[in-house]
C-alpha cells in the first residue's frame, strides 16, 4: 500500500462538500486523516473564499489510477471542468504526494505537484498533519518550507470537523 497526501478545497456549499467529499474517501479507501480546514482567499480569480483542509490515506492504485478516482470523486460532487482552471469550485482533491515518488505526466500530473510548496492554502493544512514530511524534490521538511513561505496569515483556521 502506497501512503498519499491529498489537498481538498471548495467554495461552493464549502462545509457540504469537504464533508461529502472525506466521506466518498473514506468510502473509497477506508482510514482518511484529515488536518484541521482553513480559509482562504480565492487564488487566481474574484471570488468567495475557500475551505481547505489536506488528507492521508493508503491506497493499492498506481498514482495515474488514483488521480483518475479522485476526478470521478470530484465530479461526483458537482465539480465542473467545462470552466476556466481559476473559477469558483464545489470540490477540488488534488494528488499532492505518492510515498516519495516523482512523476512528470501522463497529462496533467505532476508529483510532487507544485502547489504544494507554492500555496499556503496546500501547505499550512499538510504542515498540520505531517511537518516532518521532507518534499522529495526539494528535500526539505513540510515544517521548514511552511516557515520559508510565512504563509501564516494567508489561512484562519475555522472549527469545523470533517
Amino acid at each position: 500500500m502506497a501512503v498519499a497526501w491529498l489537498s481538498l478545497g471548495s467554495n461552493v456549499a464549502p462545509e457540504h462538500h469537504l464533508r461529502a467529499g472525506v466521506a466518498a474517501l473514506r468510502e473509497a479507501f477506508g482510514t482518511v486523516e484529515v488536518s484541521p480546514v482553513y480559509r482562504s482567499a480565492a487564488v487566481g480569480f474574484e471570488g468567495d473564499p475557500f475551505l481547505n483542509a489536506a488528507a492521508r490515506i493508503e491506497t493499492a492504485l498506481d498514482p495515474v489510477a488514483l488521480d483518475a478516482r479522485l476526478h470521478a470523486i470530484e465530479d461526483a460532487h458537482g465539480r465542473r471542468r467545462d470552466v476556466p482552471r481559476f473559477s469558483s469550485r464545489s470540490l477540488d482533491i488534488d494528488l499532492l504526494l505518492y510515498d516519495d515518488r516523482v512523476l512528470r505526466g501522463p497529462g496533467h500530473l505532476e508529483l510532487p505537484r507544485p502547489d504544494l510548496a507554492g500555496q499556503a492554502f496546500v501547505l499550512g493544512p499538510m504542515v498540520d498533519l505531517a511537518p516532518g514530511l521532507v518534499h522529495p524534490t526539494l528535500g526539505r521538511t513540510l515544517a521548514a518550507l511552511w516557515a520559508e513561505m510565512g504563509g501564516h496569515d494567508r489561512l484562519q483556521r475555522i472549527d469545523l470537523v470533517l
